[in-house]
């Protein structure tokens, strides 16, 4: 048996130098975790840059598979093991209007980032790191499955979370000139989301409903643009009292449902609607709801 094997950590010393860089390069790529030490912030960053492709992706795969494996070897009372995974597992960018279902696979990204390693862009890393890593947990699960006694349920919501993408919303609802953003940005740009507390109900129904066992389920409230949730942000009464001196406005009506917007990415959520019976609170409910929290606050 070695004596040391993935995902241990390891400590490279001196990491900037040409050998210690190919011996750093060597771990990675065998799933090892490291951490490397030198002598200045400036070549620490040249390090975060030439690897950076490596800081999403392999903790993605080994973090989920790692828990897998435990549960294999410890794991004899676990029932059920529910993977949080994403959306950008499973869309791919198109130029013309998709719906997506539980049966793709965003082999896109794997291309991109085969293709251009630490030069591809940040967000088609992070979508290959969510990619690779639900591919690991269905390979892992199905080649142990009949020696375990708990089966994998995942959750694939999509990038927009409210809730994880609180900053955003802050920015382009909560502020009175949306953070500078166009008119024409606030009516084109935007995808699916979810509300967080309906994602946190969709793990908790994962692990109560049976016929959710070896399903990946997407989780979708459904479609926005940007100008969508200013236009609900100004219906609520009274208004919300923010720090920030009022909402925008924005070009009313220009989102979804004017005969110009296009939504290039749709899911297909039967399948949550069939297994799990989720319901979604509204695009108003959660207008609404994160108002009167940053009001609280003080924001």
């Amino acid at each position: 048996m070695p004596a040391v094997q993935p995902p241990c950590k390891v400590l490279v010393s001196g990491a900037n130098g040409y050998i210690a860089i190919w011996v750093v390069r060597t771990l990675l790529e065998k799933g090892y975790s490291v951490r490397g030490t030198i002598r200045s912030e400036e070549k620490a960053a040249h390090l975060r840059q030439l690897f950076s492709s490596y800081e999403l992706i392999n903790p993605a795969v080994n973090g989920t598979v790692g828990i897998l494996k435990s549960a294999l070897k410890y794991g004899q009372s676990v029932k059920r093991i529910v993977v949080t995974s994403s959306g950008a597992a499973i869309l791919r960018d198109t130029t013309t209007p998709c719906t997506f279902s539980e049966l793709d696979w965003n082999e896109q990204c794997l291309e991109i980032v085969r293709e251009k390693g630490r030069n591809a862009p940040n967000m088609m890393k992070y979508r290959a790191s969510k990619t690779l890593a639900e591919k690991a947990a269905w390979e892992f699960w199905n080649k142990n499955k009949a020696n375990v006694g708990w089966d994998l349920a995942v959750l694939n919501p999509p990038f927009s979370t409210l809730g994880t993408s609180a900053t955003l919303f802050y920015n382009h609802v909560a502020l009175p000139n949306s953070n500078g953003a166009t008119n024409e940005f606030l009516a084109s740009v935007g995808t699916a989301y979810i509300d967080v507390r309906d994602l946190a109900e969709a793990h908790v129904l994962s692990l109560e409903k049976e016929a959710a066992g070896g399903e990946r389920i997407i989780v979708s409230a459904g479609l926005w643009k940007w100008q969508d949730f200013i236009d609900v942000a100004n219906t609520i009464s009274p208004p919300p009292k923010l720090a920030t001196g009022g909402l925008p406005k924005g070009n009313p009506g220009a989102g979804t449902g004017h005969p110009s917007t296009v939504h290039l990415l749709h899911y297909d959520t039967t399948k949550a609607a069939r297994i799990l019976g989720l319901k979604y609170r509204t695009m108003a409910e959660t207008t609404r709801d994160t108002l009167a929290d940053y009001e609280a606050k003080g924001w």
